[in-house]
Formats: C-alpha cells, sequence, structure tokens
C-alpha cells in the first residue's frame, strides 16, 4: 500500500532520448513529477506481473502520455495476458492518440531488442506468473585501423561500420566484424521483485551495475511469512546480490509496516557491503568504464 513518501512500484531507466518503464504502482505519475522528469519519450512498459501494486497506475499515465502530445507507439511487455489486462483497465482510458503494441512471455527467458537497448525478462517464483528484467546497453569494440587494413575495408566505410553492421562500397559488402575488436564491457541493470531467491536471478543478475531487487521485509524473524506470501528478506536479497557478483545492490518494495529500512542495513552489508536502502526518487547515472 503506498504511504506519505513512499509510493508503489516503478523504475525508470532512460538511454538517449528514450525511457524505459518497468512497473506502475499507484503514485507512479506523481514520483515522475516530482523527479521532474517527463512522460512523452516512455516508448516501453515491462510489467513483472499483474497484481495491483505493481499496474494500478498504468490506465491515468497512459492518459498522460496522450495528453503531452505523443502519437508514436508505445510497446507493453509483461506475462502471458497482458493484452487482456490492459484492456480491462482501459475502460478508464479508452481512446488514445497512439497504438499500444503487446508482448507477451511464456518463456522462462526472453531477450528483446528495443530502442537501442536489450531487455532480457526471466522467470522468477512468485504466487502468480512474475518476471525479473535486465536492461543492458551493450558496447560494440574497438575500432581497429590495423584490422580494417587487413581485411582490406576501404577507409570511406570506417565511419559507418562503427554505427552500423554493414557497408556496401564499390559493390562489396563489408561487416563491422572487419574492422572492430572484442565486445567491451556494456551497461547491466537487474530488476526483480514479488518473488523467492532462485537461480534465475543469480544467473542473470550475473556481474549487474546495479541489482535492484525487493526486501520486503527487515526483520529476521519474518523469514517465515516471507517463504509463506512469496517474498524475500533484506538478508536473502544481500545474499543473492553476493552471489550473483553485482556492483550495487538497491533494496526496494518494502512491507507497509517496515517504516525506517535503514535501520537494518548494518547486518545487510555483512553480506553484501555495497547495499544500499532505496528510497522514492533514487536515482543514478551509469556511466562505461574507461578502456
Amino acid at each position: 500500500m503506498p504511504l506519505p513518501h513512499r509510493w508503489l512500484t516503478a523504475l525508470m531507466a532512460r538511454y538517449n532520448g528514450s525511457t524505459v518503464l518497468i512497473d506502475c504502482g499507484e503514485g507512479t505519475q506523481i514520483a515522475i513529477k516530482e523527479k521532474g522528469w517527463t512522460f512523452k519519450p516512455i516508448d516501453v512498459i515491462c510489467f513483472t506481473h499483474y497484481h495491483g501494486d505493481h499496474i494500478s497506475g498504468l490506465p491515468g499515465l497512459l492518459l498522460t502520455i496522450g495528453n503531452s502530445d505523443r502519437r508514436e507507439p508505445i510497446t507493453l511487455i509483461g506475462p502471458k495476458g497482458l493484452e487482456k489486462v490492459v484492456d480491462c483497465l482501459r475502460v478508464i482510458a479508452p481512446e488514445l492518440p497512439y497504438e499500444l503494441k503487446f508482448i507477451e512471455l511464456s518463456e522462462p527467458k526472453v531477450s528483446i531488442n528495443i530502442c537501442g537497448l536489450t531487455i532480457e525478462a526471466f522467470k522468477v517464483n512468485h504466487n502468480v506468473t512474475c518476471y525479473g528484467y535486465n536492461i543492458i546497453l551493450n558496447r560494440a569494440g574497438k575500432f581497429s585501423i590495423d584490422k580494417a587494413n587487413e581485411n582490406s575495408v576501404p577507409m570511406k566505410c570506417w565511419s559507418k561500420l562503427q554505427k552500423e553492421d554493414e557497408a556496401e562500397c564499390d559493390g562489396v559488402t563489408y561487416t563491422k566484424d572487419m574492422v572492430l575488436g572484442p565486445e567491451r564491457k556494456g551497461l547491466k541493470l537487474t530488476y526483480c521483485t514479488d518473488t523467492r531467491p532462485t537461480q534465475s536471478i543469480i544467473e542473470s543478475a550475473e556481474n549487474a551495475d546495479i541489482f535492484i531487487c525487493e526486501g520486503m521485509y527487515g526483520e529476521k524473524e519474518k523469514e517465515k511469512q516471507a517463504k509463506e506470501y512469496k517474498h524475500m528478506t533484506f538478508y536473502e536479497a544481500a545474499n543473492l546480490a553476493k552471489k550473483a557478483n553485482v556492483n550495487e545492490l538497491w533494496l526496494t518494495h518494502y512491507s507497509p509496516s517496515l517504516i525506517h529500512p535503514e535501520e537494518y542495513m548494518n547486518d545487510v552489508r555483512k553480506i553484501f557491503a555495497n547495499a544500499i536502502a532505496g528510497k522514492d526518487r533514487m536515482s543514478t547515472t551509469l556511466d562505461y568504464t574507461i578502456e
């Protein structure tokens, strides 16, 4: 349930003029406005599952995006049944000036290339079908003059092959692997909530720059409750972060009874040192490592 100064679940990631939203709980619009960000660039909305605290803010958000003069399609991604769920919610938002496109997930792991990003969905373990997500920005290898010359690639194709997969010159097609070195480390954000710890989370979150994970309970005595309702404790999330070798852990999705999550962080950091108690409007900028 929303609390004063704590809205329901949503994450916004921005890259190169596009915005990806994961979940859209009640109050998402207010949180975006409080952050000073905008609605119009939202190109993709992913849903972990269809409990109200993760999707109840959608109809209002769709109407607001329409009022921002957006006309380009928006892609919605979520577990099987997504289009039916959204159609039901749109009873109160029946007319939109843009198209909604749907990608429904049924496999345990799905990879989607969209808006210059790779979005990976991976199944987790809640009491309804639920997915976690990776948002990945791949990074091409460095341009190599030696490699270009070895492959007899004309200089006039070099610039294009640093941006595109192939280039044609004088009737010959050249590919980017003919001028680029091995792919460099890109950026990766992993997000999962409403789940018990699973091997799929460890494998999917491996080496993530930021791992945003539910921590429903900070109280150690509530582990039994976490198991019963298919949620996680702070300490279970920290163990996942440690096993996945992530750079940073942000805890989120607290129980309404958990008013001061920071009180439990000393014990959490004994398991995973770089852990942070998430809060509304918290954000960061991820940059490539210098190579």
